[in-house]
């Protein structure tokens, strides 16, 4: 499975910025006008894991594949977008199988790049809402009603359907309508833009990032002042996009010096995967073999054989068992057979539960 990320706002407030910074690339033309963005822009990037680069030499590889993320930058919505208006609603569908939203606000001041919408962050996530809300009402209006001889299953479905159009007729979005197990699972095939999980991308000025504030807690703050709750602090993350698009241009020691130098921690890019994966509840595994070092996404929570099935389809059905190490020790020990000779590898079974950090090698049956 691969994380894939929908980068939606308004013009103007960074999102192809974002995007490039993102790809360390000038992919998106990014331009001080609105809707610069005129076509859908997809961009793989691998995700950042110095764990590969220390398991290489240990099992004699020079190959590293890392996990990776999709971000999907659409041109800015714009109030009336559900009617036509702008060029944003053209491209909805093709974030409509991401994994997460993201919704760039602008929190930065710069005269001289145009502003759209209110210059409120939440005004303008509001806006940004109510035109997602009103295309997944779109396509529920589409929705028929079953007839003649009806299925358990399309009964449900049209069950979910009413509710969640009920819910986007009075400005509520799809992910807060309480939905049985079974209508939960039926309206999936729907697609709807705010049945999705949400995240938060402050594009903030270099000096906020510097300071000792918490824009953050303000952003929430302001979002339960208008009756948005479930909002957690993990949930935003403040980037300086003009920054990370600069720090784009320099790599290894510069990268780091650059970073330091600006009062940061990590990258945008490293920073927005983790609050990414932690909203979803995902997390990696590992092999590592001769042939190459590889990281694997997987839900929290995921079982032995499910794990084995990224892989391939067809091993969760041939299955045996998995021979388990944690990272920590794999490295400490220099591989495979001096942690096994010193008890550190496992055999796990089906009931298995994989965690994080786990370096797996799966035996499968024919």
């Amino acid at each position: 499975m691969t994380l894939s990320v929908g980068i939606v706002g308004l013009p103007n407030v960074g999102k192809s910025t974002l995007f490039n910074a993102l790809l360390s690339k000038q992919q998106a033309f990014a331009a001080n006008y609105p809707f610069a963005t005129i076509e859908p822009n997809v961009g793989i990037v691998p995700v950042p894991d110095e764990r590969l680069v220390v398991l290489a030499p240990i099992v004699g590889t020079t190959k590293l594949v890392p996990a990776t993320v999709t971000f999907l930058d659409i041109a800015g919505l714009v109030k009336g977008a559900s009617q036509g208006e702008g060029l944003g609603n053209k491209f909805l569908s093709h974030i409509r199988e991401a994994s997460v939203i993201l919704h760039v606000v602008r929190a930065f001041s710069d005269s001289n790049v145009i502003q759209t919408g209110s210059g409120d962050s939440v005004e303008d996530y509001l806006t940004i809402e109510t035109e997602l809300q009103l295309a997944d009402l779109s396509t529920l209006e589409k929705q028929k009603e079953p007839h003649g001889k009806v299925e358990k299953a399309d009964t449900i479905r049209w069950s979910a359907v009413l509710k969640l159009r009920s819910a986007l007729e009075s400005g509520v979005s799809a992910r807060s309508v309480d939905l049985l197990d079974e209508e939960f699972e039926a309206a999936k095939d729907l697609w709807l833009l705010t049945a999705k999980p949400q995240m938060f991308c402050l594009n903030t000025d270099e000096q906020v990032i510097q300071s000792s504030g918490n824009p953050v807690l303000q952003f929430i703050q302001k979002l339960q002042e208008h009756g948005i709750t479930g909002i957690q602090e993990n949930d935003v993350v403040m980037i300086c996009a003009k920054l990370e698009e600069e720090l784009a241009g320099f790599e290894g020691a510069e990268r780091l010096e650059y970073l330091r130098s600006a009062g940061i921690a990590r990258t945008g890019l490293e920073t927005l995967i983790a609050a990414a994966y932690k909203r979803l509840g995902l997390m990696s595994f590992l092999t590592a073999g001769e042939l190459e070092v590889r990281a694997w996404t997987i839900p929290v929570g995921c079982l032995a054989p499910d794990a084995a099935g990224v892989i391939h389809t067809d091993f969760i059905k041939h299955f045996i068992s998995a021979k388990v190490c944690h990272y920590v020790d794999f490295v400490e020990l220099g591989g495979w057979k001096a942690a096994a000779e010193k008890g550190k590898v496992r055999t796990e079974g089906k009931t298995y539960v994989m965690q994080e950090g786990d370096i797996v090698e799966f035996m499968i049956g024919k």
